[in-house]
């Protein structure tokens, strides 16, 4: 049994429909968000849809907390899903119909074998170094002979030839029937597995990709074998490798911030953040830094690669500067309100809101963080009076405060130019036999409080020249 890419009826590909399962049992990683990134662009691309369900079955771990960081996390992250989550808890009903339905058709069977004998065989087979594949008793007794006990329901697996995933990612896959077990579908307590839960659940949401990583590659060849009990389709699947932190190693917390919403917190903007995990792992050509309609116009399962990607924050940093600079400033501007707002920091207020916008174009270039990018706009930010940092105020001696208070003058009659604004500083300085940028110091200082800043004929157009008097005024005294 293979994976089917197309509707054997008509020969024609079936519409799109991708899906994101995490399971609400701690914070979203960022080898989860690059899975529901992958999802996203395979739909997204394709004019298909793209699903989310929260695997809640783990009820003792499942969180509401944890499945609200989830949403928060895709939802910053720009990964928009099609409907409302599908919670997997709330289907459970769904999933024993089913399973039921295979006993029906003699697809699976009824097994009265409880927990501690088959915890007693596997012991005693590894103690004896045998194989633990427990071969259940009940696969083909009698029904005359069951007992009036509570039983599991149990696949009944193909015991000889072949189960073959063509993975999209892994290329053919192969497991010899004969070392699968027949998998529990329904406890004894009524309950259904989660192995045969995300099967009824992917058939009845209509997937036909499941793009997830490797480590469920294993799960494939059994739940493959639920679709062909069933007589469902296969849907295409593509394993992606793990996300191995920068030693090789698998990612953990050792290697720093691991959850979703610390790269927020960090300052990372999400646009950064989509591309550098678009790349983690998957390449078209050379292209390193793209748009998202490049994405996923670009975005196809035979660009990802097999061996396991490595987290490397410095490329994360460049690729998140390079779209700092490409964003449009509103854009980037809600990028560091929410940015703010995850870090409980005060919000801007509406005079603070508009001349950040207008600074913007003057903090893109440097910046690789929004953090940095504040930073760099701090001048904008910042109100009367200005109170310089000490290496800046260095720059503001009495003889620089007389220089200042020479200038003003001119500042006031000249039209507001970075070009009229140059040429005044210019006068005053050559007439007082210094070079321009002893002045510049100065002006910095006066304007901003900072030894290093965009360039202060740029900030006396961001100010306009009310603001920029006005600080040149409290500086000069």
């Amino acid at each position: 049994m293979s994976a089917a890419t197309s509707d054997p009826s008509t020969g024609a590909s079936p519409a799109v429909v991708t899906r994101f399962a995490p399971s609400p049992t701690g914070y979203l990683h960022i080898g989860g968000a690059r899975t529901a990134l992958f999802n996203w662009l395979y739909a997204r691309g394709r004019g298909g849809k793209f699903l989310l369900r929260i695997e809640d079955t783990d009820r003792a771990r499942s969180t509401p907390e944890a499945t609200a960081a989830i949403l928060r996390g895709l939802a910053w992250l720009g990964l928009d899903w099609d409907g409302e989550p599908v919670s997997q808890f709330a289907r459970a009903s769904r999933h024993a119909e089913v399973a039921r339905a295979m006993l029906a058709r003699g697809a699976a069977y009824k097994c009265f074998s409880p927990p501690e004998e088959i915890e007693a065989f596997r012991a005693a087979a590894r103690a004896e170094g045998r194989s633990t594949l427990f071969l259940s008793p009940w696969r083909e007794a009698d029904p005359a002979t069951h007992p009036d006990a509570p039983f599991a329901i149990r696949l009944k697996a193909p015991r000889t030839g072949q189960t073959v995933i063509e993975d999209a990612v892994q290329g053919r896959v192969v497991w010899q029937n004969a070392e699968l077990d027949d998998m529990v579908l329904l406890r004894s307590d009524g309950t259904p597995t989660y192995m045969h839960a995300v099967v009824v659940d992917d058939h009845d949401m209509g997937v036909t990709h499941i793009i997830r990583g490797d480590d469920h590659l294993t799960n494939a060849a059994r739940q493959a074998q639920i679709y062909a009990a069933m007589g469902w389709p296969l849907p295409v699947f593509a394993h992606i490798p793990l996300i191995h932190g920068p030693d090789g190693k698998k990612l953990s917390k050792r290697h720093g911030a691991v959850g979703l919403e610390e790269y927020q917190k960090m300052g990372y903007p999400a646009a950064g953040l989509r591309n550098y995990l678009a790349r983690l792992g998957w390449s078209h050509g050379d292209a390193e830094v793209f748009s998202d309609a490049e994405a996923k116009a670009w975005f196809d399962l035979s660009g990802i690669g097999r061996a396991p990607a490595r987290l490397d924050l410095r490329k994360l940093e460049y690729v998140c500067g390079r779209q700092i600079a490409l964003a449009e400033d509103g854009a980037l501007l809600g990028e560091i309100e929410a940015f703010l707002a995850a870090t409980a920091q005060p919000p801007l207020t509406a005079a603070q809101r508009d001349a950040l916008l207008r600074a913007l174009h003057l903090c893109k270039e440097r910046a690789r963080t929004l953090p940095q990018v504040l930073e760099m706009a701090q001048f904008a930010l910042a109100s009367r009076p200005i109170v310089p940092e000490p290496r800046a105020a260095a720059a503001l001696d009495d003889v620089s405060r007389g220089i200042l208070r020479e200038l003003t003058p001119h500042l006031q009659n000249a039209s507001w130019t970075r070009e009229a604004l140059e040429a005044a500083a210019a006068q005053v300085a050559e007439g007082r036999g210094m070079a321009l940028g002893r002045l510049a110091a100065s002006l910095r200082a006066a304007l901003a409080g900072r030894s290093v800043s965009p360039s202060v004929f740029d900030m006396m157009l961001v100010l306009g020249r009310a603001e920029t008097l006005a600080r040149i005024g409290d500086a000069a005294g």
